[in-house]
C-alpha cells in the first residue's frame, strides 16, 4: 500500500473519530433535560400548525425542497448539546438584531455552525495538513483538525455579525426619511400605532428592514397596549443611536403628556442635519482612500504615456552611439 493511500486512510479515520465523538456526545445528552424539552416543543408546534397548514395556498409548494433541507437542520440544532441556555439566548439576541426572529432561527444557526466546523476540519485534514512538513505527524494533525473545527464553528457568527452591521447601516441611511414621514402622520392626527404602520407601508419598498421593525412595533402596540415596552423592544432590536433617540422622545412624550409632533419636528431636523454631516464625512474620506489606487493603477499609466517616447528616443540614440 502506498504512502498516499495510508495518509488518506488516516485522514478518513480522524474525521470518523471526530464525528463519532460528537455523535456520542449528542446521543448521551439527547435524553437529558434539554432534549426532552426540545422534543415536547417540536411535538406541540407540529400539532398546533398541523390544522393551519391545510388551509395555506398551494403556491408554497415551490419551497418544499427548502423545507425538506431545513427541517433536519432545525431538528438537529434543537438537540445539539454544545450550547448552554445562556449561549442560546445570546445567539437569539444576535439573530433578532440581524432580522431573524423566527422560532427556528437559533436551531438553524447552531446546525450551520456544526456543519461549518466539520467542513473546515475536513478541509484541513485532507488538504491543508499535507502542505506542511509537520502535517504528517498524527498529533499535529489532530490539533490542526480541532483548531479548524473551532474556527468553523465561529465563522457563521462572524457572517451573522457582518449581515447585522449592513442591516443597521441601511436602517441608519433611511431613518431620516422615515422620521419625516412619521412627522407628517402625527401632524395629520394619526395615533402612534397608526403612524408607525403607515410609515412601515411607505418604507416597505425603500428599506424593508426598517419597515419590518416599524410594523412589528405597531403590532406589539396593538396587542399589548404597553407603548413604553414595545418601543424599548424596538430600540433593543435595531440598536441604532437615532432610533434610540426617537424611542426616548416618544417615551418621554407619553410619560409627561407633551405634544409628540413638536418633539418629532425637532428630532427630525437634528437627524437630517446629522445625516448630512455623515454624508460630508464620507465624501471627505474619499480623497485619502483614492491615493493608493491612483498610485498603483493611474500613475504608472501616466508615467508610461508621458515619459515613454523620451525613453524610447534615448534608447535609440544610445544604440546608435554604440
Amino acid at each position: 500500500m502506498s504512502t498516499m493511500r495510508i495518509d488518506l486512510l488516516i485522514n478518513l479515520l480522524m474525521l470518523l473519530m471526530l464525528l463519532g465523538a460528537l455523535v456520542l456526545w449528542w446521543a448521551f445528552n439527547r435524553g437529558g433535560y434539554r432534549g426532552r424539552i426540545a422534543e415536547r416543543v417540536r411535538e406541540a408546534s407540529a400539532n398546533a400548525t398541523g390544522a393551519a397548514s391545510l388551509s395555506k395556498d398551494t403556491s408554497i409548494n415551490r419551497f418544499a425542497f427548502v423545507r425538506r433541507v431545513m427541517e433536519p437542520l432545525i431538528r438537529f440544532g434543537e438537540r445539539m448539546p454544545l450550547f448552554t441556555s445562556d449561549q442560546r439566548l445570546k445567539l437569539a439576541n444576535d439573530l433578532v438584531k440581524a432580522g431573524f426572529r423566527g422560532p427556528a432561527a437559533v436551531p438553524t444557526l447552531i446546525a450551520l455552525k456544526f456543519v461549518s466546523g466539520v467542513l473546515w476540519a475536513a478541509l484541513v485534514v485532507l488538504w491543508v495538513a499535507d502542505l506542511f512538513s509537520l502535517g504528517h505527524v498524527l498529533a499535529i494533525r489532530m490539533l490542526m483538525m480541532l483548531a479548524a473545527f473551532m474556527f468553523g464553528m465561529i465563522v457563521p457568527e462572524y457572517a451573522l455579525d457582518f449581515y447585522a452591521r449592513r442591516r443597521r447601516k441601511k436602517i441608519l441611511a433611511y431613518f431620516p426619511d422615515a422620521l419625516d414621514l412619521f412627522v407628517i402622520c402625527t401632524n395629520a392626527g394619526n395615533s402612534l400605532g397608526v403612524g408607525l404602520r403607515r410609515v412601515a407601508q411607505e418604507m416597505a419598498l425603500i428599506c424593508p428592514a426598517l419597515a419590518s421593525e416599524l410594523a412589528l412595533t405597531a403590532d406589539e402596540l396593538h396587542l399589548s397596549g404597553d407603548g413604553a415596552r414595545a418601543l424599548q423592544a424596538m430600540a433593543e432590536r435595531v440598536d441604532v443611536p437615532p432610533v434610540r433617540a426617537l424611542i426616548t422622545t416618544l417615551t418621554q412624550s407619553m410619560r409627561y403628556g407633551t405634544p409628540i409632533s413638536q418633539a418629532l419636528r425637532t428630532l427630525s431636523r437634528i437627524e437630517r442635519t446629522a445625516h448630512i454631516v455623515r454624508i460630508e464625512e464620507t465624501a471627505a474620506k474619499l480623497a485619502p482612500k483614492m491615493v493608493v489606487p491612483m498610485m498603483l493603477f493611474i500613475l504608472p499609466a501616466v508615467v508610461a504615456i508621458s515619459a515613454g517616447p523620451a525613453i524610447m528616443q534615448l534608447a535609440a540614440s544610445l544604440k546608435h552611439m554604440t
